[in-house]
C-alpha cells in the first residue's frame, strides 16, 4: 500500500473519513501538521499548531523538510495533511517538491464538501482558532487544492481520488475511498 496522502481544507472532515475508512486495516495514521507542530514547538517557533500558518515561508519550509524526513521513514501510512496552506501572503503548497518526492505517495485523496457545509462545521468547532472565511473563499481554497493535488500527482506518479464528505453521509465517503486502501 505504501504512502497514501489525504488532504482537504480545514473543517471538511478528512481525518474523520480516513480514520473510519482505515478501521481494521494494518496501516498507521500520521497527521503531518501535528508532527510539524511538535517539531516547531520543540524549536520554540510557536506555542500551538494554529500559529504555524503565520511563520515565515523559510521557517515553514524548514519544518516541512524535517517533518517529511521523519514521516518518510514510516511504511504503510496514511498521511493526513493539507494540499495548500492559506497564509496572510496567499496560498502556500502543503506538499512542495521537497516533501512530495520524499513521501512518494501511491495515492492522493482529496476530501471535499459543499462550501456551506464546511462553513457551518467551522462555525460550530470551538476547539480550533481558525481565520474566518466566506463560502466563496472556501470554494476557492478547494479549487486550489484540486490544482495542487494534480501537480503533486505529476511529481510523484500518484493517483488522485476526490471523495465527497457531505453532512450525514460519512458512510458514502468511506465507501468511496475504500478502493484506495486496498
Amino acid at each position: 500500500m505504501g504512502v497514501i496522502v489525504v488532504t482537504g481544507i480545514p473543517g471538511v472532515g478528512k481525518t474523520t473519513v480516513m480514520k473510519e475508512a482505515a478501521e481494521g486495516i494494518d496501516i498507521q495514521f500520521v497527521t503531518f501538521g501535528t508532527v510539524m507542530a511538535d517539531i516547531a514547538i520543540e524549536m520554540n517557533l510557536v506555542k500551538d499548531r494554529d500559529e504555524m500558518r503565520k511563520l515565515t515561508l523559510e521557517q515553514q519550509k524548514e519544518l516541512q523538510i524535517k517533518t517529511a524526513e521523519k514521516v518518510a521513514k514510516i511504511d504503510n501510512v496514511i498521511v493526513d495533511t493539507h494540499c495548500t496552506v492559506k497564509t496572510p501572503k496567499g496560498y502556500m503548497p502543503g506538499l512542495p517538491e521537497w516533501v512530495i518526492k520524499k513521501l512518494n505517495p501511491t495515492a492522493i485523496v482529496v476530501v471535499e464538501a459543499d462550501p456551506e457545509e464546511i462553513y457551518n462545521r467551522r462555525s460550530k468547532d470551538i476547539t480550533r482558532n481558525r481565520d474566518p472565511d466566506s463560502k466563496e473563499k472556501i470554494a476557492e481554497h478547494q479549487q486550489m487544492n484540486r490544482a495542487a493535488a494534480m501537480t503533486y500527482a505529476t511529481l510523484s506518479g500518484a493517483t488522485v481520488k476526490i471523495v465527497f464528505n457531505h453532512d450525514n453521509a460519512i458512510e458514502d465517503a468511506v465507501k468511496d475511498v475504500a478502493p484506495v486502501l486496498k
